[in-house]
């Protein structure tokens, strides 16, 4: 059909240009290439938001569309906030996961990459906004992750996961030195939560 003349479509994006160029030129807006490329990732990212909506079996949908979403959001953020670009960039991708998993709880392992994207993007605004070493930030954040593994709903026998979780929460709070102090409290935090879990394990565990 006529109306989907390429020609049409690249007209349209010539005029969206030169309207941004001239919004720029009179000092109205800036960063024009930021936001001409992120209207353009973003109506794709729309467009594949529409097929995961419409068809919940195009649950594979959602990582194109949130990625997409996510990178046109960063793209809008102003000066002030660009410190936030990659937070908001990877908050975009752990989306996704998060939409999988909570679509279908026996997509358990979409919570693990989820974590990873989160922590990811946490640890790139720290770096931005502290300047300091956070390294130990990305262990805490995967242990968080895996101890949420163990025990979000959806399948069972994924008690491991408290396993690993407990362990990087261990090795994260000594690396970093600002949270050294929370040991006191880590420790019978971890004991209440592995010991709390294996008493409910029990008192479900049919006759």
């Amino acid at each position: 059909m006529k109306k989907y003349d390429p020609r049409l479509w690249i007209g349209a994006l010539m005029v969206f240009g030169g309207v941004l160029i001239l919004l720029e030129n009179l000092n109205i807006i800036s960063n024009v290439s930021g936001i001409f490329w992120g209207a353009i990732l973003g109506l794709v990212g729309l467009f594949f938001l529409y097929l995961l909506i419409s068809d919940r079996n195009n649950w594979w949908a959602a990582f194109p569309a949130f990625t997409l979403i996510g990178l046109a959001a960063s793209s809008f953020l102003p000066k002030p906030l660009e410190a936030f670009e990659g937070l908001v960039f990877f908050g975009g991708i752990a989306l996704a996961f998060i939409w999988v998993y909570a679509t279908d709880t026996s997509r358990w392992w979409a919570i693990i990459p989820a974590g990873v994207m989160l922590t990811l993007g946490a640890i790139s605004a720290l770096d931005e906004i502290s300047g300091a070493d956070n390294d130990g930030f990305l262990f805490l954040g995967l242990g968080i992750t895996f101890v949420l593994v163990a025990i979000l709903p959806g399948g069972s026998g994924r008690s491991w996961a408290f396993f690993p979780g407990i362990a990087l929460l261990i090795f994260g709070a000594f690396l970093s030195a600002d949270v050294v102090g929370w040991m006191e409290y880590l420790w019978p935090a971890a004991l209440i939560l592995l010991g709390g879990y294996f008493v409910v394990k029990f008192f479900r565990k049919p006759a």
